[in-house]
């Protein structure tokens, strides 16, 4: 008798689903994914239902034929959700993914677990956004409600001269949900806290991991982020509390400002992140692994960093030529399978190096290789000042 392998249905076939199906082989583990696209790269590891949200029949048959489902981004509607976990279990919970959906019920969650966030205002009309500029003055940024990731949905206010601009660019995606008008936080760094949290209250988070992005799309994370250890530790905490306020179960990251000694809430992600990307090799158990882990009620795996580690992220193609990057020791090489795109995640790179100095110098060279030295250029500062002799 052949013996059967618990199956995680994903929801979403992007390149997170696709790393969760390599995470979760080894562990004996398989998974099914839904996506609307044929096309999804995810569908290159593991069975594909091409199907919309709304397709009820087809979700049937996806849900009679897995053991949990689980979310490759956070735009699944939360009514989908709902509906599949009077089927199967579902993790994280529908209730969680509708907080992270909506901004201001996800800034209204931040201040209830004591983490600050930007002032900020609900917009539906053009009165609203002239009353919520002149309280909060700009720069400022306008954003939608929901739907908006990766820079998109989001208009920067740098005088009130902008507000015509601002509004003819989003003022027709004000009604149903609305807009929300954020204070521009001057920020010393961007942070994000990877965590877990397993369906037993488990709870463990990898190192603080500090980003930089480019045109509101990621463009590199360095893991450990040189930090104090007061301000880490709080990090840590208020994703911690986050989790046991919405009983979470998975992995989600935390995304945070740093501004004058302080920190502020950003985002949540109900979600594998790709500021995670580095623990795939540089952490003892990657933030895939651990996802499958919670998801289906196994015990959480190590968090604990192996490495410090850079990891690259590739927006629009890949970089050439690979074989000068796959030369460079220590690089670790991510192609997600997608043709090129303006603003598309293809791929990424993660260099794992003990040696800080040296880690610093494998990125230099692997950003040479690739003509990738700008990308690279905003970190530097903070590259070498973790890779100085410490007396």
């Amino acid at each position: 008798m052949s013996r059967r392998l618990p199956v995680i249905g994903i929801l979403g076939g992007g390149q997170l689903a696709r790393m969760l199906a390599l995470a979760a082989a080894p562990l004996g583990v398989r998974c099914s994914v839904v996506d609307g696209s044929a096309d999804a790269c995810a569908g290159q590891l593991a069975p594909l239902r091409v199907a919309d949200w709304r397709d009820l029949a087809s979700l049937e048959q996806f849900a009679a034929a897995v053991d949990v489902v689980t979310f490759d981004f956070e735009n699944v509607p939360a009514a989908t959700a709902e509906w599949l976990r009077q089927r199967v279990p579902v993790h994280p919970s529908p209730e969680a993914l509708a907080v992270a959906q909506d901004r201001i019920s996800e800034k209204m969650l931040f201040r209830a677990i004591g983490l600050d966030t930007p002032a900020f205002a609900a917009v539906s009309t053009r009165s609203e956004l002239d009353a919520a500029v002149a309280r909060i003055g700009v720069p400022s940024i306008l954003k939608t409600r929901r739907l908006g990731y990766d820079g998109k949905g989001q208009f920067r206010l740098r005088s009130a001269t902008d507000v015509d601009a601002a509004w003819a660019a989003l003022g027709a995606q004000a009604t149903p949900h609305g807009l929300v008008l954020e204070a521009f936080v001057p920020f010393t760094r961007e942070l994000s806290v990877l965590a877990v949290r397993g369906r037993d209250g488990e709870f463990r988070t990898w190192p603080l991991t500090q980003n930089w992005h480019h045109q509101g799309i990621l463009a590199l994370s360095h893991a450990p982020a040189e930090v104090a250890p007061e301000l880490a530790a709080l990090a840590l905490h208020k994703a911690q509390a986050l989790a046991e306020k919405l009983d979470y179960v998975g992995v989600f990251a935390l995304e945070l400002f740093e501004h004058a000694g302080h920190l502020l809430g950003n985002e949540m992600a109900p979600r594998v992140h790709n500021s995670g990307h580095w623990t795939i090799e540089g952490a003892v158990t990657s933030q895939f692994e651990n996802h499958v882990r919670a998801v289906l009620g196994l015990p959480l795996g190590a968090t604990t960093l192996r490495a410090p580690s850079v990891m690259f992220n590739w927006i629009d193609a890949l970089p050439e030529p690979v074989t000068g990057a796959l030369a460079l020791s220590d690089v670790h090489w991510h192609d997600y399978g997608k043709d090129p795109r303006p603003g598309r995640k293809v791929g990424h790179a993660t260099i794992a190096c003990a040696d800080s100095v040296q880690l610093l110098a494998r990125a230099q060279a692997l950003a040479q290789a690739l003509g990738r030295e700008p990308q690279l250029a905003p970190a530097l500062p903070v590259l070498h000042a973790g890779a100085a002799p410490r007396g």
